[in-house]
Order: structure tokens, then C-alpha cells, then sequence
């Protein structure tokens, strides 16, 4: 239960960094293009997590650099996949998005990236998503559906589909990251700010842009840095440590926060739609927060390299001199095991029902 809690905080800590980085992005957006805010964004938590990196090799011993685990070749499609859906496509889409709609629904629309993220979880990728995990989904995909309906014009808002396809894309790409999730959590988020802030950066200068004045340009690097860096950081741990649907399903309370910010910055009565959605919304995080899965299952056998503790999963040997500290970091091998406990489908979970 204490692992649990753990990573569900871990989860929620992510969703509370990327959720006020909407409202942020949107005072930006006045004297600031989308694509340079999604490349200043990007790159801050790129260059801010490599800073983090150089000073964390420094104070590493030897044997801790070479134990660390290390992206492998076939691994590498999955995170350029992840990069391209959502450090490319994903903030782009958002920030066009937040030009012609309000934050706080911006805020209350993003809970669909974690139903997008759950569904494709369940039907793409296999992983398990049970009755009342489904039923979240429903009540959130209401919710959004209601946000986005405009009643003056009798149609969906263009922005706010815009938002949604953002959503869309950040589910794709947390999909393909669960396949490197393994990885050090802080060099697969470095790698993805680097290449997707660049990439928007270059798009926004050919596209007649031009960097805004200092102030502007560190205050937008240092809020991607915490809410797209460290938030993203966060997000693969819980996607090690819970699987996609279920942190896609902690990551849903994202918006609340942002929503939180938004009526702060911008004082005023939201409509009865807007209050509705968000109850619908909170009715599907709720679900999704207290479901638990237990059964018995079989462990095949399996070797991996991650951050662990020697739990009832890691029961092996050393082949080098172990200080007795945890969690630590090597390659090490699983063995078959048949037992029942309450669970996720995380990287020891991820079998057949």
C-alpha cells in the first residue's frame, strides 16, 4: 500500500506542475507566438534537466554511472514516436488552441488526454482497464464534450478541438513512452525538451516570429522547465511504477489546478456548463482514483535494468560489491513467481487477464 501511495503521489505532483502551466502559457500568448511558447517551454525543461544530469554525474561514484541503465537501439523508435506526438505536435496544437479559448475550459478539456491515454492503453497496447475505470472515462469524456459545445453557434469551438487533438497526441505519446519507461526518467524528459523545443523553435522563427525580450524568454524556459520537465520526469516514474491507464487516470487531475490558476488570474463567474463539466469530471477522476485490481498471476521470467528495492519482486544476488543502499540501479534478472497481491500493470505487471 505504501508503494502505491508513493506512486500515486508521484502522479499527482506531475499533474499539478503541467496543470498550471496552461493558464501561464495562455498570459504568454498575448505578445507571443504558440510555437515559440511551446519551444521556449520545451526547451527550458530540456536545458534545465541537462544542467540537472551534469550535476547529478558529478556527485555519482563509478560504479553508479556504470549500473545506470541505458535507452537501447530498439528502443529509440518508440521515443521518437514520443517526441514527434507530444513534444512536437502536442504543444503546438495546444497552444493554437489557447488562443480562441478560455484557460480555465483549456484546463478542464485536458482531462481528456488521460482517457485518450487510457483507451488507447486498453485497446492498442493490451493493458487492462476494468468496469470502473471505463466508467471514469465516460463521465470525463462527457464532461469534455460539454466544454466544447458552444451553445452560441450550436457547434463544437475550434479552439477547442484543437485542445482536444493536443490531448490526443499527448496520449500517443504517453503510450510509446511506457515502452522506455525503464529508462532514467530524467534523460528520456531531457531528450524530449531538447529535440521538441528546438524543433518548435525553429518552426516559429521560419514562420516570421521573433524571440520575445529577456524577462519573457527566461520566465517561459523556467516555467516549461517545472511544468514540462519535472512534471514529465515525474510522469515516467509513475508510468514505471503504475502503468499508462492508471497514471493517465492520476494525470486527469491536472486540470484542476490549472482551472484553480485560471480563476485566480482571471476573476469571473464560469457558465452552469462550465460547473457541470467539472462535476462530471471529478465524478470519473473519483472512480478512477479508487479502483483496485488484485488476482492472482504469473510472473514470466524477465531482465531489466531499473531503479528497485530488494521487495518481494527483486529477490536476487549481486555479481559486484553492494553498500546495502536502496534503491539502486543494475541489470538484474527476474524468476518465474505465482502469487496474488494488489496491483497495477506496471513493468513487473504487464500480463494477460
Amino acid at each position: 500500500m505504501h508503494a502505491r501511495h508513493n506512486a500515486a503521489s508521484t502522479a499527482l505532483l506531475a499533474a499539478a506542475l503541467f496543470g498550471v502551466t496552461t493558464p501561464l502559457a495562455k498570459t504568454l500568448l498575448g505578445s507571443v507566438s504558440p510555437f515559440m511558447v511551446a519551444g521556449l517551454f520545451y526547451l527550458g525543461s530540456g536545458v534545465g534537466l541537462a544542467i540537472a544530469i551534469i550535476v547529478r554525474r558529478l556527485l555519482q561514484s563509478a560504479g553508479e554511472r556504470k549500473n545506470e541503465s541505458r535507452i537501447k537501439k530498439e528502443e529509440l523508435p518508440w521515443l521518437l514516436g514520443a517526441i514527434v506526438a507530444g513534444g512536437v505536435a502536442g504543444p503546438a496544437l495546444l497552444m493554437v488552441g489557447l488562443g480562441t479559448t478560455a484557460a480555465a475550459t483549456s484546463s478542464l478539456l485536458l482531462n481528456l488526454e488521460g482517457v485518450f491515454t487510457a483507451v488507447l492503453a486498453w485497446v492498442v497496447f493490451r493493458e487492462n482497464v476494468d468496469v470502473q475505470i471505463f466508467l471514469g472515462m465516460v463521465a470525463i469524456v462527457a464532461g469534455g464534450g460539454l466544454l466544447s459545445w458552444q451553445a452560441g453557434n450550436g457547434g463544437v469551438a475550434p479552439g477547442a478541438l484543437l485542445v482536444v487533438a493536443a490531448c490526443a497526441a499527448w496520449a500517443i505519446d504517453n503510450n510509446l513512452t511506457r515502452k522506455v519507461s525503464t529508462n532514467d526518467a530524467m534523460v528520456i524528459a531531457c531528450l524530449k525538451g531538447l529535440v521538441a523545443g528546438s524543433v518548435n523553435l525553429v518552426i516559429a522563427l521560419l514562420l516570421g516570429a521573433h524571440l520575445p525580450a529577456f524577462g519573457t524568454t527566461l520566465t517561459a524556459m523556467l516555467t516549461g522547465f517545472a511544468g514540462y520537465g519535472v512534471s514529465l520526469v515525474l510522469f515516467v516514474v509513475a508510468l514505471r511504477n503504475l502503468g499508462t491507464a492508471r497514471t493517465g487516470a492520476y494525470f486527469s487531475v491536472a486540470p484542476i489546478f490549472g482551472v484553480m490558476l485560471s480563476l485566480f488570474i482571471w476573476p469571473e463567474m464560469p457558465s452552469l456548463n462550465f460547473w457541470i463539466a467539472a462535476a462530471l469530471m471529478a465524478v470519473g477522476i473519483w472512480l478512477h482514483i479508487r479502483e483496485r485490481h488484485q488476482h492472482t498471476h504469473t510472473h514470466e521470467p524477465l531482465a531489466h535494468n531499473h531503479p528497485h528495492k530488494h521487495d518481494e519482486h527483486h529477490q536476487h544476488t549481486h555479481d559486484f560489491e553492494w553498500d546495502g543502499v536502496e534503491p539502486h540501479t543494475h541489470p538484474h534478472q527476474h524468476t518465474a513467481i505465482t502469487h496474488s497481491h494488489a496491483h497495477f500493470p506496471d513493468i513487473h505487471h504487464r500480463h494477460s487477464h
